[in-house]
């Protein structure tokens, strides 16, 4: 039951082509994953490339199989590593999720990070970004160089975009819990790129998400687009000065779309407009998104680094981080880059120019390397997610074939033989958690909180 006012004003805008945007609803929504490049093999090998689908015609010509999977997986046209999978797939239910081999993510909500041409080594922010789907994409671009803050303002929210973040196995993300008016003073022409996928009236998801079409109403779309305003404000103050700003909705108001971006445009002529695009669901296998793409005047001299108001983060001191060096000398085959700092009793490894993040409410500083116990340091389940087999001393693969892997996933015991100490536990050769071999028996150290 689509709302009166909404179809009205969808028909004035849509004229002819109105009666085919009605019939998309009547369609199933597509679904799609994106293949992590991030997760690797000792071999090196990226699980975008190990579990990219064979090109041989599987029921439809379109369709292709996921050979390790099984999946029926067809490419989506705009995103890198990105395919549409079938409903009997179940991708969310394979152990392969648990690993981070791939995220389940709407097709035309990868378009946006497409746009904001990310490149390896630049200081990135999603503003925006729960619940994780475009910052583990941008992650993917910046192949583990540079730095990605991505926030989000609602603290439930926030929790779920750390999770994704560990689960995808990324090492340079920080992840806070913040209001933009508070970054934008702490980050002055600080970041290289911005995504602003601004929160809406989500007319785009109506197909997806019928709480969406309930909520609706235009007084929404007007508190919408004033709260766009603010965020893109905060945004500006944040780019430096040659940077790229992203800006993306999932709904169709032109109030919140081309208003939104206009508005901007008179109160900040230091931007230029690149390019807007909107992506019609009868038009396109996906959902409705509108995405607009800014630059700020200027640049930068070569080599320039910028600076947090805060300056940067202070290391931890060697007697903090004894039992964490330990450890990694005990049981990682290298010595990961970037440096050490300490969050209570937690061990973070983060970029060597890492910004100060004092008074800023942050969930993830870095990529959690562990706890400290009494005269004892216990991996985190975030670093096994993040490690290659080919960085740890000791490795214990299990197949997917083999019923071990889920009773692994349930937190049960296995029988092994070995040097005791940490097992870095792995699926096809992708990390997936710890085991701790002692006895001949390896103990379950996968988190209680995701067993299955």
């Amino acid at each position: 039951m689509l709302p009166e006012l909404f179809l009205k004003r969808m028909q004035e805008m849509l004229g002819d082509e109105y009666e085919a945007f009605l019939q998309s609803y009547e369609q199933e929504k597509y679904q799609a994953l994106r293949l992590n490049s991030l997760k690797k093999t000792k071999g090196g090998e990226s699980a975008a490339t190990v579990l990219a689908p064979r090109k041989e015609a599987c029921r439809e010509p379109l369709f292709w199989l996921g050979e390790k999977t099984g999946f029926h997986l067809r490419e989506v046209p705009w995103a890198k590593d990105g395919y549409y999978y079938e409903k009997e797939d179940q991708p969310g239910k394979h152990p392969y999720h648990e690993a981070g081999l791939y995220y389940i993510q709407e097709p035309s909500a990868m378009a946006p990070v497409t746009l904001l041409e990310v490149q390896p080594g630049e200081r990135v922010l999603d503003l925006c970004a729960a619940p994780g789907g475009k910052s583990t994409q941008i992650a993917a671009a910046l192949q583990g160089k540079g730095l990605l803050i991505s926030n989000e303002i609602h603290p439930a929210r926030a929790k779920i975009l750390s999770e994704n973040i560990e689960r995808m196995g990324i090492r340079n993300a920080c992840v806070t819990n913040e209001t933009p008016q508070h970054l934008s003073q702490l980050f002055p022409e600080y970041f290289n790129r911005i995504l602003v996928d601004a929160p809406c009236s989500g007319e785009g998801m109506f197909r997806k998400n019928e709480e969406a079409c309930g909520e609706w109403s235009p007084e929404n779309v007007e508190l919408c687009a004033d709260r766009q305003d603010e965020i893109l404000d905060c945004a500006a103050q944040m780019l430096l000065p040659g940077g790229r700003l992203v800006y993306s909705t999932c709904t169709f108001a032109p109030q919140e779309n081309e208003g939104s971006i206009n508005r901007f445009m008179e109160r900040h002529p230091e931007f230029s407009l690149v390019k807007t695009l909107r992506l019609w669901p009868h038009h396109i296998q996906g959902e409705g998104h509108f995405a607009a793409v800014l630059e700020k005047a200027g640049s930068m001299p070569v080599g320039y680094q910028a600076i947090s108001a805060g300056g940067f983060v202070r290391e931890a001191g060697k007697k903090d981080l004894e039992e964490c060096i330990a450890f990694c000398k005990e049981f990682l085959q290298v010595q990961l880059p970037g440096k050490y700092i300490k969050f209570g009793e937690h061990i973070y490894l983060v970029p060597e120019d890492m910004p100060n993040l004092q008074g800023l409410k942050v969930l993830r500083p870095g990529l959690h390397m562990g706890t400290l116990k009494k005269n004892r340091f216990e991996p985190s389940h975030a670093l096994a997610l993040a490690l290659a087999p080919d960085e740890a001393v000791n490795v214990w693969n299990l197949s997917l074939e083999d019923d071990t892997v889920r009773a692994y996933l349930n937190g049960q015991t296995f029988s092994a033989s070995g040097e005791k100490g940490w097992y870095l536990i792995c699926v096809d050769g992708f990390s997936l958690g710890w085991g701790k071999l002692a006895g001949g028996i390896m103990k379950n150290h996968y988190p209680k909180g995701l067993r299955k």
